[in-house]
């Protein structure tokens, strides 16, 4: 019967420490030796017997140690055994201290941020919360990483993407590190052009081993795919296939033209497919307005788990025993070296000629 079993997960566990024992029933065999003491019958042994009628005066005449002391050095070790049983039984109940219980939340959902950094990303079209000019990247990087420090209980990841898509955070529950991962992106670093749609590939790669029961994309760019292998609808059906949710932010002016020109029916279709949703982002405060919603959209169910740490005590009173037997024994032969029968005066036993009687002389 373990009262609380290593390791088991649970959601309503006490929060103080106590003392328990893993096996209580073990103390159930405390009184066994009793019990085989009393119901069990002593083993009987025959042997030849020699009758000598005089035996008990010889040893009166004797220097035996005292009934008492005959006596207690039956209890005595008697005593010491049943302590050192009792300890072996207290071991084998697997005494615990078990510790307050430690939670943590349990990641609910998967999701991979894509994020463009193509050469028009460095176009200063935006302000920020301080009311100043800044390139594209530096918008995304201050709505975004805001976004990200709210993802608690959620596993994130992050895609760049320019001439090639590249893992730049595998998915992890650090969001700390994955905002400190986003702030180190620069415009073309990935080469000055936009492949969304290996993004979505990679992502959709990346979700091969993800056991979360939501998955989800979110990806940014300002231009037009110029350099993908894989068209990015296409790519957002491979995604639809696996249940994949994807979100697109298309930010800057829907009217550029030429290669940086904003591609709002592509972005609105791969939304579509896997039954996401479409944002358009003309400034800083509209790119704010969408994370936001996109908050709200991306409600998770968090689920807490609760454990609690156990520390085994067993070998404490497996040592105690040990000892207890180790000194007992060690006091034995202590005793048994120094013991030595000197009899008290020379005494001779006579039998007398007349009646037979035992008569001592000395």
């Amino acid at each position: 019967m373990d009262l609380w079993p290593p390791c088991l997960f649970t959601s309503n566990a006490k929060e103080l420490e106590m003392f328990v024992f893993a096996h209580s029933w073990i103390f159930l065999l405390a009184p066994l030796p009793l019990l085989i003491w009393f119901l069990v019958p002593p083993r009987r042994i025959q042997r030849p017997v020699l009758r000598v009628p005089f035996l008990y005066r010889v040893q009166q005449s004797l220097d035996e140690q005292s009934k008492f002391t005959r006596a207690r050095q039956r209890t005595v070790p008697l005593a010491i055994k049943m302590v050192v049983y009792l300890l072996i039984i207290t071991s084998l109940a697997r005494p615990q201290w078990l510790d307050p219980p430690v939670s943590r939340e349990l990641p609910s959902r998967d999701l991979l941020l894509l994020v463009d950094l193509s050469g028009s990303m460095e176009q200063k079209d935006f302000t920020n919360s301080a009311g100043e000019q800044v390139d594209r990247l530096t918008a995304v990087k201050e709505v975004l990483g805001d976004f990200l420090l709210k993802r608690d209980g959620d596993r994130v990841g992050l895609v760049v993407f320019g001439n090639g898509a590249f893992l730049q955070a595998p998915f992890t529950t650090d969001l700390q590190l994955c905002h400190q991962l986003l702030e180190e992106t620069e415009v073309r670093m990935a080469g000055p052009k936009t492949t969304l749609g290996d993004a979505i590939g990679l992502g959709v790669h990346l979700f091969d081993q993800s056991e979360a029961p939501a998955k989800t994309i979110i990806a940014l760019t300002d231009g037009n795919d110029t350099a993908s292998q894989v068209p990015p609808v296409e790519a957002a059906k491979v995604a639809r296939d696996r249940d994949i949710t994807i979100y697109t932010v298309a930010m800057g002016d829907p009217e550029t033209v030429g290669e940086e020109k904003l591609d709002v029916d592509s972005l609105k279709q791969v939304a579509a497919e896997t039954q996401g949703e479409f944002f358009l982002a003309l400034n800083h405060s509209e790119l704010q307005n969408i994370y936001t919603k996109l908050d709200e959209i991306e409600t998770r169910e968090v689920k807490v788990e609760s454990y609690r740490p156990r520390i085994d005590l067993f070998y404490w009173p497996l040592l105690a025993a040990f000892l207890i037997s180790l000194l007992d024994r060690a006091i034995q032969l202590w005793r048994s070296r120094r013991h030595v029968f000197e009899p008290a005066e020379d005494v001779r036993l006579h039998v007398s000629p007349v009646n037979f009687d035992l008569e001592v002389k000395s």
